[in-house]
């Protein structure tokens, strides 16, 4: 039945003018990503995808005029990721291929034009004045060493090193059994920190030449994020439970207990055979009442001044963050950033007594669906706002006079640039608006409202809603559901690039007449940790499945809205419920888009 209902508009809702722009032209807007800035001088760094072409941009302070950094002329779906400067400012060092938002780490690179040559993943380094990009390497995960001129890259689950500028073939820099990953340079430079994979478990390894290879505290466990502190006297880790034990249901949520370990390789210093110990500083208990590792970035772990560490938690329900003085010796760790509110993307400044992170957070109700940029000293809970407003901010980099803060942004208009403003706040300033096509569209776009609906199970969800500008007929209307779970929409364009195109296809629907209701359904983030790892949700129930009916009863309710003439569509996750609402509530539902959605849930 819901495929023979018709959503076409109204004949005056069909009418081009004035609202008549093109999904080429919605759709067509520059994706910036990546952005880093110098730990010498002012430059800051970041990529550009336009219209499949990427390449890297450079701007100096205090004019911030972008120029190329490099010259790709095609649309070959060679992504460019992990941009960072050499300590001097001097180089550039990038990696070229492969597809780090997979969900299944590993995969070949992607090769959209069906070359019967495989694409590479590369290791790149460029000259930040300009020149030609040297290649270091087929590899990934590249780490540059204090002094400049080494390179440290993972290929083939083993660590390369190379020479900075390429003149020199990369070499293995050591033979270790199982797999090796996560290089991490001492501040010296003399030693490399990386994680030893053994399948069910994995080692904290130290890498110095011509020494034997330690291991810290080796377990069982599985020891991650590898985290120098500033003089190199200590090492901060991540450990988990090792795989294995008794099989779990897979109804009933598993607990992910954690522990932040520190230990002092250079205890064993006079003696290359002993076995650095390590004391446990925080733990997470053995309840899943801190899923923190399950949120991209997980723990994060930052080694901030007067021997401070840094990390996020959700023990009081939110992705916070906290600080611990003294890790070595213990104690209870402080929170640094009180309230309901989701902390998300984190930087140090350079003297390392700042954190700047950006939140859900604001004066604003509808704050908690955008992205605000604060500060927050290292050892105290009085977070400064940097940024506010109806914009939304992300990807905050501090300038190596940690006088401005360099970030990316967007509204409800404007799709997302890089933009800057003075670490005291005050005004920001927007760079590289001209990458904008000339014909963009952006007086022609509506600003989504925020809407608060229930469940029929009392659970509270947000959403957008779009409303074309004119009309007074009632309209057909459509559900956009999002992908993940673990994500949220937004009042404004989006900071994920294929998000930022849903987020874009929803204004062109609304431009041709319908209502758009964006549902950030449970399993979202930016909620809290309840909204986030509900019970009965997924493949324990669908839980999260209510919340999209809701949005679209809630539409149904509306004045302005046929109740008749109701969509739905969403990609990946939100293809599936997408699926779920066709096949479950037809009544609701009249049509629908299901792209890609992850129907096979062994493999999901």
């Amino acid at each position: 039945m819901a495929a023979t209902w018709s959503l076409e508009p109204p004949i005056a809702a069909q009418s081009p003018a004035p609202y008549s722009f093109t999904v080429d032209q919605i759709l067509s807007v520059p994706a910036p990503d990546n952005l880093t800035a110098s730990p010498a001088g002012s430059t800051i760094a970041w990529t550009f995808n336009e219209r499949g072409v990427r390449n890297i941009y450079a701007a100096d302070a205090p004019r911030f005029e972008p120029r190329r950094l490099t010259s790709y002329l095609e649309d070959d779906g060679q992504e460019l990721t992990h941009l960072s400067f050499s300590s001097n400012g001097e180089m550039l060092v990038y990696v070229r291929g492969g597809d780090h938002g997979s969900n299944r780490p590993g995969d070949a690179p992607p090769n959209p034009a069906g070359s019967p040559i495989q694409p590479k993943m590369q290791v790149w380094s460029v000259p930040v004045a300009g020149g030609q990009p040297a290649l270091l390497g087929d590899g990934d995960d590249p780490v540059i060493a204090p002094d400049s001129n080494r390179v440290a890259f993972v290929r083939d689950r083993r660590i390369w090193i190379s020479r900075i500028d390429g003149s020199k073939a990369a070499e293995q820099a050591f033979y270790a059994r199982g797999t090796s990953q996560s290089p991490t340079w001492s501040p010296d430079g003399r030693t490399l920190a990386f994680v030893s994979n053994r399948g069910d478990h994995s080692f904290i390894g130290l890498f110095t030449p011509e020494q034997p290879i330690r291991y810290v505290a080796p377990s069982t466990s599985r020891d991650s994020s590898p985290t120098w502190s500033p003089d190199g006297r200590q090492i901060a880790f991540v450990r988990q439970p090792g795989v294995g034990g008794a099989p779990r249901s897979p109804l009933v949520q598993a607990p992910l207990p954690w522990a932040i370990l520190i230990a002092r390789p250079d205890a064993t210093e006079r003696d290359l055979r002993a076995t650095p110990t390590a004391i446990t500083a925080v733990t997470s208990g053995n309840a899943p009442v801190d899923p923190i590792l399950r949120n991209p970035g997980g723990l994060g772990l930052w080694w901030a001044a007067d021997d401070h560490l840094v990390f996020l938690s959700y023990r009081d329900g939110w992705p916070h963050l906290y600080s611990l003085r003294h890790p070595a010796e213990g104690g209870r760790p402080t929170l640094l950033t009180p309230g309901s509110f989701m902390v998300e993307q984190v930087r140090l400044t350079p003297d390392r007594r700042f954190v700047i992170y950006n939140a859900n957070a604001g004066p604003d109700r509808g704050d908690v669906d955008r992205r605000h940029l604060f500060k927050v000293p290292v050892n105290a809970a009085t977070p400064t706002p940097l940024t506010s407003g109806a914009g939304i901010e992300w990807s905050p980099v501090v300038l190596s006079d940690g006088q401005t803060v360099a970030y990316l942004t967007s509204d409800a208009q404007r799709p997302p640039l890089p933009a800057v403003v003075p670490m005291t706040g005050g005004a920001a300033r927007v760079i590289a608006g001209n990458h904008l096509a000339a014909d963009f569209p952006s007086s022609q776009l509506v600003t989504p409202e925020q809407v608060v609906f229930r469940a029929s199970d009392g659970v509270e969800a947000h959403g957008q809603l779009f409303r074309p500008a004119r009309g007074d007929a009632r309209k057909p209307a459509v559900v956009y559901v999002h992908g993940g779970g673990p994500r949220q929409m937004l009042l404004g364009w989006h900071y994920r690039w294929e998000y930022a195109n849903d987020y874009g296809a929803n204004q062109y629907i609304v431009s041709r007449g319908f209502i758009v209701l964006s549902v950030n359904y449970r399993l979202s983030v930016g909620y809290g940790q309840a909204f986030q790892f509900p019970e009965r949700a997924g493949a324990r129930g669908a839980s999260e499945y209510l919340d999209v009916l809701a949005a679209g009863r809630y539409l149904q309710t509306r004045p302005d809205v046929d109740p008749r003439r109701i969509g739905i569509w969403g990609a990946s996750y939100g293809g599936y419920l997408t699926a779920l609402g066709l096949g479950r509530n037809s009544e609701v539902f009249a049509a629908g888009v299901d792209m890609h959605g992850v129907h096979d849930r062994l493999q999901a």
